[in-house]
């Protein structure tokens, strides 16, 4: 398996992170630290970095201020919200969950659904998404 990198961008030009490989060690804490210190956490409701990428599977650390609103969307496979840090509201099919530190969600492919920070948040979002052909 080949290793791969994302390339480097304007916002992170530091660039060369490992986002596939046969063994990827992903510290959360790093960064958690590195979004909260770029320029799109101060002049956004958020901030966000994927931390892995491979086919069938994507891992992205989310972090919102408070009041952020992830406005309703759906995702191509299945997903699941780990809460780092904060408090949030997950809402799907008219029902609503509050989600705090060390609790997490499940939901299947193609549900509508949104999400409302409470408190400042960080959450770890996983995904299916389609195998390369």
């Amino acid at each position: 398996m080949e290793d791969k990198y994302n390339d480097s961008t304007d916002m992170r030009p530091e660039g060369e992170r490992v986002l596939d490989a046969p063994l990827v060690n992903i510290d959360i804490g790093r960064f958690i630290t590195q979004i909260k210190k770029e320029a799109a956490w101060d002049n956004s409701d958020r901030n966000a970095i994927t931390v892995y990428k491979t086919d069938g599977l994507r891992m992205v650390l989310v972090a919102l201020h408070e009041g952020a609103v992830m406005a309703k969307h759906t995702a191509a496979g299945i997903i699941s919200v780990q809460v780092l840090e904060g408090e949030i509201n997950f809402t799907a099919d008219e029902q609503s969950v509050i989600l705090k530190k060390e609790q997490m969600i499940a939901l299947h492919k193609g549900l509508p659904h949104s999400v409302t920070a409470l408190k400042e948040s960080v959450f770890l979002l996983t995904l299916t998404t389609s195998l390369a052909k």
